[in-house]
């Protein structure tokens, strides 16, 4: 009896984790399984009939300047993004951790963007940068500073970096409270010891905390890494991809692929690469954070 008793204890914990198994094996896995069987084939996205044409689409794709392109502003977002966002949410974190008078008013101020609705924000950013109406581009222009005043979404020079910092007001909210977290968690006589020995503010830091939020750090950048590759939202919101390509990333490029041009074939293609992109840099990263850990 004991033993079929810690038989049955055995199989319980499986029957716990079951229903998540089976909702991700049908809603995660088989919807990746079959992007990576269309990737290999010519369909349309609607028919029933598929054809077998081997490497083609990933053939296509490689040799696409759209691609290129989507594949570069994905590039250029992320780095700037996953930095600012980060050094700005230390800092904020920081000023937080000080407990100034209003604090707690300050941090629930700075994260309302993160849980705000992203056609919410586009929305309001429209209004923002407005070209002709814009209260940015009539803030410029009230100082005098017409020259300033240009058109932020519809010019290709500037719709790149109008949408950079669009999302980095949305998410530093997000990384300044992982950052006060992990603050928190530093016992306060390591930073008074370090003022007794005369370290200023960046001193302490720079030499104290940024290397105890270590981990904190790379968390963001695994996360930056899927999120700047999954962002889609506030692109085709604000933007659409446009004007002409300056602000195409991967999702708009594989959604165009698959409705509007009605290739599914090379958007589950492009898919699949976003999916051998996250994996390999948060591989990377992960084995980063480890090295750096076991150098401590």
């Amino acid at each position: 009896m004991t033993g079929n008793r810690s038989v049955l204890s055995g199989w319980r914990a499986y029957l716990y984790v079951l229903p998540i198994l089976v909702l991700s094996g049908l809603f995660l896995y088989y919807c990746i399984g079959f992007t990576v069987y269309t990737s290999f084939h010519s369909w349309n996205g609607i028919d029933t009939d598929m054809k077998y044409i081997g490497f083609d689409n990933y053939i296509k794709l490689f040799d696409d300047k759209s691609y290129h392109i989507a594949l570069r502003n994905n590039l250029i977002f992320f780095v700037c993004t996953v930095g600012v966002q980060a050094a700005l949410g230390l800092m904020l974190a920081v000023l937080l951790r000080a407990k100034l008078k209003g604090h707690a008013i300050f941090r629930s101020v700075y994260f309302i963007p993160t849980i705000m609705a992203p056609i919410i924000i586009a929305a309001i950013f429209r209004i923002i940068m407005d070209t002709n109406f814009g209260s940015l581009n009539e803030g410029l222009r009230a100082m005098g500073l017409d020259f300033l005043a240009v058109s932020w979404l519809g010019d290709p020079k500037y719709a790149l970096m109008s949408i950079i910092i669009v999302n980095i007001f949305e998410w530093m909210g997000f990384s300044m409270t992982l950052y006060y977290s992990a603050l928190l968690a530093i016992p306060d006589e390591i930073y008074e010891s370090a003022k007794i020995d005369g370290s200023g503010f960046w001193r302490t830091l720079f030499k104290i905390t940024v290397p105890l939020v270590g981990g904190t750090t790379s968390t963001l950048v695994i996360l930056g890494i899927v999120g700047s590759l999954k962002t889609f939202d506030i692109v085709s919101l604000l933007t659409g991809g446009g004007p002409g390509r300056s602000t195409e990333f991967l999702t708009t490029y594989v959604y165009k692929k698959a409705i509007e041009e009605f290739n599914g074939g090379m958007s589950a293609a492009a898919g699949v690469t976003i999916l051998i992109i996250a994996l390999v840099l948060a591989v990377l990263q992960i084995q980063y954070t480890n090295r750096q850990q076991r150098d401590l």
